[in-house]
């Protein structure tokens, strides 16, 4: 399973979202560091094909995803950033619509329906609607939707944003547990997350792949000297370092 994008463009007028961005993923989780406007969120858009291209190609297996259409949805599972779910709507029923928005439908579309929000932990609450939960409830919903299919390229926005301390870990450690067979892409400004569960973690600035490596290494990359932040070296390091100007 690949997942290959090619010398990818995405211009907004005058400015550059992306430029000449290529990289290979295979499966396992890949977090994505870089400050605001590093082109984070209209990298997982060009994925997920929620915007167009200038230049470049994005292929799965060797296909265009444009070409495949909806035989490439039906194997992407997306997390957005922001908490767009339904108040009024109980869990059950909101991760029910988005299942037939996926083309999902009855026995197969309840069935997968109460799979997701069991692996959620969810199903205690599925009749509870969205609008009372909390807000690593509300993730988990968005999450429940994003597993919906069993996809095999899965895309998490902040899925840890606002969450307190225990409910980010939770999170966090179910979206490793997730990662088998997948290739999972996570976009965060929380590096400890990143950190903690990532294989390979990219660096952007500017719409650039600066570097690309696991964890370990990218922290044994510092330059002689640099003075960490706390006792030793990590992550959060290598952020300043390569992105904090």
């Amino acid at each position: 399973m690949e997942l290959k994008l090619d010398n990818i463009v995405k211009r907004y007028g005058k400015l550059t979202a992306l430029d000449g961005f290529s990289v290979t993923f295979g499966p396992g989780i890949y977090g994505i560091l870089g400050a605001n406007g590093a082109g984070k969120s209209t990298l997982m858009n060009l994925i997920s094909d929620n915007i167009k291209r200038d230049g470049g190609t994005i292929t799965f297996d060797g296909e265009e995803i444009l070409d495949m259409g909806s035989r490439f949805r039906a194997v992407l599972g997306y997390m957005p950033q922001q908490q767009g779910v339904y108040a009024g709507m109980t869990a059950e029923s909101f991760v029910s619509y988005m299942g037939r928005l996926k083309g999902l439908h009855g026995k197969a579309l309840a069935e997968n329906v109460d799979e997701v929000l069991k692996l959620t932990n969810l199903d205690g609450v599925r009749h509870k609607k969205v609008g009372g939960f909390s807000g690593g409830m509300k993730q988990r919903v968005l999450l429940s939707q994003a597993l919906l299919g069993d996809p095999k390229v899965l895309i998490l926005d902040e899925p840890t944003a606002g969450l307190d301390p225990r409910e980010r870990v939770r999170i966090r450690d179910f979206i490793k547990e997730l990662a088998a067979d997948r290739i999972v892409l996570l976009a965060t400004h929380i590096v400890s997350d990143i950190e903690s569960i990532a294989d390979e973690v990219l660096l952007m600035k500017k719409g650039k792949l600066l570097k690309m490596a696991p964890p370990a290494e990218l922290v044994s990359s510092l330059p002689e000297g640099w003075e960490p932040v706390m006792y030793r070296p990590s992550l959060e390091d290598v952020y300043l370092c390569y992105l904090g100007d």
